[in-house]
């Protein structure tokens, strides 16, 4: 189970006269964006990106991805992951470990998420989601993955805010 809360942040700018984001701020930009950038790393150690959607759901990031796609062969071979969302006023950069979801209940838990965010509707057999409308992840099945997060860090994209590492 992730952290509910960081153990620690810190300002990444000494000095820096703007106020640091409060976490629940952060968090609630993890929940709430639409988009997000998915970075993994191939077995020869070049980089991976794509965007996924995503769920907060439980203090972590849920996506998904066809069992061949590119990012789950990625993460088959090394589960850690970067995750970021840009916003108004606050950039995110999620580093953690991507686990697949294995159980029923968290399984529906988090359809019912993805339909109520994303209008998705998807069905939940044989561990994965089967559903039409993910063009750019192929065809079903899906897999879900949850990231347990490590690292956060937040940059101000104005005077709104200062840069923030939140360790967990």
């Amino acid at each position: 189970m992730a952290a509910e809360e960081p153990v620690r942040a810190r300002p990444l700018i000494v000095g820096d006269p703007r106020p640091q984001p409060p976490w629940p701020a952060a968090r609630q930009r993890l929940a709430e964006a639409g988009t997000y950038w998915l970075a993994t790393v191939r077995p020869d150690g070049r980089p991976h990106v794509v965007p996924v959607l995503a769920v907060w759901l439980d203090s972590a990031l849920h996506f998904t991805s066809n069992r061949a796609a590119r990012k789950a062969r990625n993460l088959a071979h090394s589960p850690r992951c970067v995750i970021s969302v840009g916003g108004p006023a606050l950039d995110l950069v999620v580093e953690g470990d991507a686990a697949k979801v294995r159980g029923g209940a968290m399984l529906q838990r988090l359809a019912e998420v993805y339909a109520s965010k994303y209008r998705w509707e998807v069905a939940v057999r044989d561990g994965a989601f089967w559903a039409e409308g993910a063009p750019t992840a192929g065809p079903p099945p899906y897999e879900l993955y949850r990231v347990t997060l490590t690292m956060v860090f937040g940059f101000g994209t104005d005077e709104t805010f200062g840069a923030t590492c939140w360790h967990f």
